[in-house]
């Protein structure tokens, strides 16, 4: 299973009797990425969980070539269903913002991502880090979050000694910011003014 969030997935993991065993995700969907799972399985692997994330759909057809080739379950935590309406405002915003967005690293839109959350990454390289951007959005109104504080490998009653690089770069690095179908064009004017006015700072970090 992924540590990039999903703390009560390794809870529930814990409370049938099974060990929670991390690999890394991809950089690009922040799913599970598919090599990573098939290093991490041995004798005693019972099922790959996979998780979907930020509306980005994970590798699933990859995936479930694994789960055959080592006969294992893979088990799908989905997110929740939007209106196809509210679906398309989210991607219309997500569009703006992809067009006009400076100093950071945009999502990949990919197939099928819903923009249950925008994500985008702000590299600290010595220059304004992710925390003290977000800090910064804030003061400016724009109502941005961490979306992953801690992977779940560093908490106390997870914590594993396992290398999870894109895992550990990802919580580091990104911020969600606001694509909300209720959000006017002014405001995602407002959005793109803040981020830019600050992402000015972290040029070229891409």
């Amino acid at each position: 299973m992924p540590a990039f969030g999903n703390a009560e997935i390794a809870g529930a993991a814990t409370l049938v009797g099974a060990l929670p065993v991390f690999a890394d995700v991809d950089p690009v969907t922040y799913c599970l990425d598919p090599a990573a799972v098939e290093a991490a399985v041995t004798s005693r692997s019972a099922a790959v969980v996979v998780v979907h994330r930020f509306g980005r759909p994970a590798d699933v057809g990859r995936l479930h070539a694994v789960g055959q080739r080592h006969g294992l379950l893979v088990l799908e935590e989905g997110e929740s269903e939007a209106p196809y309406d509210e679906i398309a405002q989210r991607r219309e915003r997500a569009a703006y913002l992809d067009g006009r967005l400076r100093g950071v690293r945009m999502p990949d839109g990919g197939d099928g991502h819903t923009y249950q959350q925008y994500v985008v990454r702000v590299p600290g390289n010595g220059r304004p880090d992710r925390d003290a951007f977000a800090r910064a959005l804030r003061g400016r109104g724009v109502a941005c979050r961490v979306p992953v504080k801690t992977p779940v490998h560093r908490l106390p009653e997870f914590r594993r000694c396992v290398s999870l690089p894109e895992t550990e770069s990802a919580a580091d690095e990104t911020l969600a910011l606001p694509v909300d179908a209720s959000l006017t064009k002014r405001d995602m004017q407002r959005i793109v003014v803040a981020c830019n006015a600050l992402g000015g700072l972290l040029q070229p970090a891409f």
